[in-house]
């Protein structure tokens, strides 16, 4: 009698245990410097279990997309935050899970009460207008006209109660806020009015009668900006901005790379491989950072820190925007090496699958649009980085040559710009830089020494 008491209180106290044993998933950071990110795509349905290592979702982050994996078993509750969702804050609750077995039947009162504790990006912004006493009222007779009428024909000078993020959407998209019913507290007009806003005929009307005729707006598309175009504007426009960029440029022979290049490239098509420019090109920049570290720095504000690996940045195009994968220890490395990780880096760029170990912390960039045909061009330096590399295309040149019999002869010339940062890298250190890549690549030989 008493084991079978026991028993039934265990399985009681189990049984209690599992219904309280639903957890918040919140969102993670990917990344030191992630304030918030994406949900792309959710790998797991509601209801459905996982195992230690399974993928539960894709997170779209500033830079790239990444899987995030279960670190234990369980059961996906209530799925909070749906595919597509943006700007989901650091740490917001974007699912409920629990553990298989349990009781989920409260998983979606869970998420009903984590999701309105959750901050709304235009609750957060200050409500002086809130606070403040409503104006006095005026001499002028009550007016018996609805509420909505009053809002279409209002008077100038009266205050419109509407949220930061709203009047900037209306402003952009050229929507009267007089116009909109709020649905936001004390008939504050929040975002979702200012979306859902549909101009009517006498709207239109009144605006036509009331304005002279604009001329017609060209067709055009609107593409929402994405994590990763958003942060690279606003780190480009600071980097800009902020920091004492100059620019030096040189012109370099690339025959002898060519020929180099032609003959390994004759070795190594028994293996499937083939050795590009931009490959002489990331080894000679190492090269040259072990001959003039001073370029290979950053600026920390307090000190300038001068790294001695050579971790170098390539940029790579993608359909979301330029990223930076990095070739850790350029210089420890061989032509074949550097190809080999290149390529496969690139790939992992285009596919959104980087790790964020694999574009965070590199040490100079190269930017290479040689590709497309650019003789010249300047790139914006990537910071805390003091250096950015833009290589052009390898074009015939004629050149001065008194040891031939014509005088002159044709050239395989490429044209390099080095941008500085002029707190970190004066001037005479670019040049010296520039000198050495420039030697490191017309007598590519010095490689192997």
């Amino acid at each position: 009698m008493a084991s079978s008491v026991a028993r039934i209180f265990a399985r009681r106290f189990h049984v209690s245990a599992r219904r309280n044993a639903l957890s918040q998933f919140n969102m993670p950071a990917m990344s030191p410097t992630m304030t918030e990110g994406g949900i792309a795509s959710w790998k797991k349905k509601e209801g459905e279990t996982f195992s230690a290592g399974d993928v539960l979702l894709e997170i779209e982050t500033d830079k790239a997309t990444i899987d995030v994996e279960a670190q234990d078993d369980g059961i996906l509750a209530k799925i909070i935050a749906q595919d597509g969702a943006k700007n989901v804050a650091i740490g917001s609750v974007i699912a409920i899970v629990g553990e298989e077995g349990d009781d989920v039947s409260g998983a979606a009162e869970m998420a009903e009460k984590a999701a309105s504790q959750a901050p709304r990006a235009e609750e957060k912004a200050p409500r002086a207008s809130e606070s403040s006493p409503p104006p006095p009222p005026t001499s002028e007779p009550s007016r018996s006209a609805p509420k909505e009428e009053s809002k279409a024909d209002l008077p100038t000078g009266d205050r419109i109660f509407a949220s930061p993020i709203a009047k900037k959407i209306a402003l952009e998209r050229g929507i009267p806020l007089g116009q909109l019913k709020g649905s936001g507290p004390s008939g504050r007009i929040v975002r979702e009015d200012v979306e859902k806003y549909k101009p009517t005929s006498s709207t239109s009307t009144t605006a036509t009668t009331s304005q002279a005729p604009a001329a017609d707006l060209p067709d055009f598309v609107d593409t929402p900006v994405t994590n990763m175009r958003r942060t690279i504007g606003a780190r480009l426009t600071q980097s800009k901005q902020e920091l004492p960029h100059y620019y030096l440029t040189v012109d370099i022979d690339m025959g002898k790379v060519m020929k180099l290049r032609e003959v390994f490239n004759k070795t190594l098509a028994e293996k499937g491989a083939k050795l590009s420019v931009n490959d002489f090109i990331v080894k000679a920049t190492a090269c040259a950072l072990a001959d003039v570290p001073e370029a290979n720095s950053a600026w920390l504000g307090e000190v300038i820190r001068t790294y001695k690996k050579a971790d170098i940045s390539v940029a790579v195009a993608t359909p979301s925007g330029l990223i930076t994968p990095i070739v850790k220890d350029a210089g420890a490395k061989g032509l074949a090496t550097i190809s080999a990780e290149t390529k496969a880096l690139a790939k992992k760029a285009r596919d959104g699958k980087l790790a964020p170990s694999e574009y965070q912390g590199g040490t100079f960039t190269i930017s290479n649009l040689g590709m497309y045909d650019i003789s010249h061009f300047t790139a914006i330096i990537n910071p805390p980085q003091s250096c950015i590399l833009a290589i052009g295309s390898t074009q015939a040149v004629l050149v001065p040559a008194p040891e031939e019999e014509r005088g002159f002869k044709t050239a395989q010339m490429m044209k390099a710009t080095l941008s500085s940062d002029h707190r970190t890298v004066d001037g005479a250190v670019g040049a010296r830089w520039l000198s050495a890549f420039k030697g490191y690549l017309e007598n590519p030989l010095t490689f192997m020494l």
